[in-house]
């Protein structure tokens, strides 16, 4: 495989993100897997990544910030985008205006310099049973709502601006 869609998921959200990804991108005629970080053994088989992870507490999951700390060598000679995913979708009033000053706290958050080319933050799905009792009432009580809020158009025209870069490279 020549592009390594990597995620690092915890209910599933963001792997089915970065498998659609992958699809689009071998439907534009590149080589692309989508693979859990954990099970890349060796990145330099890659010449471009696109790596992305579930969003908690306003950093990656550790497997994915692993992945970055194990491969930066790898990951500073070829070309790299990055994409979180969370909940800016489910917010509501001022907690929605909240949201994009996230961004450089993820990006911020990331172990050692990771050179990429953009990173974008992308809604998920919120459901209950990802939340504690207190978690779902207080989200609850700051007007928030449970559902899926992927934005498949933007994650499709993002994916469309990577395979254009990849196919001129």
């Amino acid at each position: 495989m020549d592009i390594l869609v990597g995620y690092a998921s915890a209910h599933g959200s963001t792997r089915e993100i970065a498998a659609h990804m992958a699809a689009r991108l071998s439907a534009a005629g590149l080589k692309a897997e989508a693979r859990a970080l954990e099970t890349v053994e060796d990145a330099d088989a890659y010449r471009a990544f696109v790596l992305g992870s579930a969003v908690h507490g306003q950093t990656w999951l550790e497997q994915a910030k692993a992945f970055l700390r194990d491969n930066p060598d790898v990951l500073g000679t070829r070309p790299v985008w990055i994409f979180s995913v969370g909940m800016p979708g489910a917010l509501r009033g001022p907690w929605k205006r909240l949201a994009a000053k996230e961004i450089p706290v993820i990006v911020k958050s990331l172990p050692g310099e990771v050179p990429h080319r953009d990173h974008r933050l992308f809604s998920g799905v919120v459901s209950p049973a990802q939340l504690p009792f207190t978690g779902r009432l207080l989200f609850r009580l700051m007007g928030c709502r449970f559902g899926d809020y992927r934005d498949w158009g933007a994650i499709d025209g993002w994916t469309d601006g990577i395979a254009a870069e990849l196919a001129d490279g």
